[in-house]
């Protein structure tokens, strides 16, 4: 994803989303964008009534790029990895081991 303005408020973002092929602001997904730097962070979304947009920007360091294009260009994550994102954690894949098993009889 290239950086956007972070002059952008709801409406410019929302239009940025209606160019997008097959998106629409109003879906209910939500849509992360970054300054240039990277150290400025807004997203959008749509919460039944009304837009909601949330920005972050970081005292120190900058947001990591830690999310792979899908076949159709756009990025994707779920809430756990939004989540990490926000909080400066890097995603990492984790091996859980199943340690407990069950005697069958």
């Amino acid at each position: 994803q290239r950086a956007v303005s972070m002059r952008y408020g709801i409406r410019g973002l929302t239009q940025m989303v209606w160019s997008w092929k097959g998106h629409s602001p109003a879906s209910g997904d939500v849509y992360v964008f970054f300054s240039k730097d990277r150290k400025t962070m807004k997203s959008l979304k749509w919460d039944g009534d009304g837009f909601l947009m949330y920005t972050k920007r970081l005292s120190q360091g900058r947001f990591r790029e830690v999310l792979k294009k899908g076949d159709d260009g756009v990025r994707r994550l779920q809430w756990d990895d939004f989540y990490m994102l926000m909080r400066g954690l890097t995603p990492v894949k984790v091996m859980v081991e199943n340690r407990f098993r069950m005697a069958v009889k």
